[in-house]
């Protein structure tokens, strides 16, 4: 499959700079694949196409805000640090991105916050615009990572032009987010209420928890047109061995199994057993599923709408169907459907 036939034309009105009034009322567009028919509805109404004893799978790592602004020592310039992950807690040596990067080097301090009590040094570059920091702080590891949370801010997708608000902090975040660790939400999760929930629950829906902290390896652009070519990043996975019960069993009792996003789908799709079972995992993953590809754990899914030439695009189009999913994506610009982090659902049965 080549990097060219997931180009199409997405007008940049549709991508959506905000999230729906209320979670559970973005648009929600049904692919049925045995029937090859495209349905439009309310988020809200996914209950309908769930049974008692069907389950969910959902991700249920947690966003921190990742991104932090700090000031370069002498000169005063502005810098954006993105933390990526923690190298090593004892020294407080972070990965991260820096932007602009050609002003840091080497050896550059980082001051942040207005009284400037948290200050990094540079001591390695990764990659073009990546970085090593080490913080300097003076407190325990407790008070230091209270201080990333104070002047860090949600840390948005860069399509997102506007100033981040006090409401992202709550929309950006799924409503079962428990485990820190994500610099982006796992969007698909985003569209679940409390209520909504509390409904799926009492028609007797059940559910799974997987971790896979969300990291830039999702969001990465894909630079070859030969799709076998292209390497992920890794992220870290954690499926506990409760999880792979419940998953198991649902297998074996033939119900309908949901992956609620293209995290938890790539992150199932890295612990599958010789048997087509759920293993518990803990470690890191780099799965890119792009079509054709056989699935072996869910055998439905709720994804947003992605950008041309997407990863996420891609492994969408690996369980629809490449030509179906085209059909749906055309669809959801003539309907106006919203795309990306804020936008609308698919659920694809």
């Amino acid at each position: 499959m080549k990097l060219s036939k997931f180009k199409f034309d997405l007008p940049e009105e549709l991508l959506a700079e905000y999230p729906a009034e209320n979670r559970d009322e973005s648009r929600l567009m049904v692919l049925d694949r045995k029937k090859k028919t495209i349905e439009h509805h309310s988020f809200k109404e996914i209950i309908n196409y769930f049974d008692e004893g069907d389950l969910m799978i959902l991700n249920n790592t947690k966003v921190f805000p990742a991104r932090m602004y700090g000031e370069k020592e002498k000169t005063g310039a502005r810098i954006e640090v993105f933390l990526l992950r923690e190298l090593n807690a004892e020294s407080r040596l972070w990965d991260v991105l820096v932007d602009p990067a050609r002003k840091i080097r080497i050896g550059n301090k980082l001051f942040f916050g207005d009284d400037e009590s948290l200050v990094a040094e540079v001591i390695d570059n990764t990659t073009s615009r990546g970085r090593t920091l080490r913080f300097l702080y003076d407190g325990s590891y407790e008070e230091f990572r209270q201080k990333l949370e104070e002047l860090g801010e949600t840390p948005l997708p860069k399509y997102i032009k506007r100033a981040v608000e006090k409401e992202d902090e709550e929309r950006y975040q799924t409503i079962y987010a428990k485990h820190e660790g994500a610099i982006a939400a796992p969007t698909a999760g985003l569209h679940f209420s409390k209520h909504l929930m509390k409904r799926l629950e009492i028609k007797g829906i059940d559910f799974a928890e997987i971790t896979l902290h969300v990291g830039l390896g999702t969001f990465n652009p894909v630079e070859v047109e030969d799709l076998s070519k292209h390497k992920m990043d890794s992220e870290r996975l954690i499926i506990t061995q409760d999880a792979v019960d419940i998953v198991n069993r649902s297998i074996d009792q033939k119900r309908k199994i949901c992956a609620v996003g293209t995290t938890v789908m790539r992150g199932i799709e890295s612990a599958v057993s010789s048997n087509n079972h759920l293993n518990s995992y803990n470690g890191w993953t780099n799965k890119f599923i792009f079509p054709p590809y056989d699935f072996s754990i869910a055998n439905c899914m709720v994804t947003n709408f992605h950008t041309p030439k997407s990863t996420l695009m891609m492994m969408a189009a690996a369980f629809a169907g490449y030509d179906f999913l085209m059909e749906a994506y055309e669809e959801a610009v003539k309907e106006k459907y919203k795309f990306y982090s804020y936008g609308d659902a698919m659920l694809i049965i």
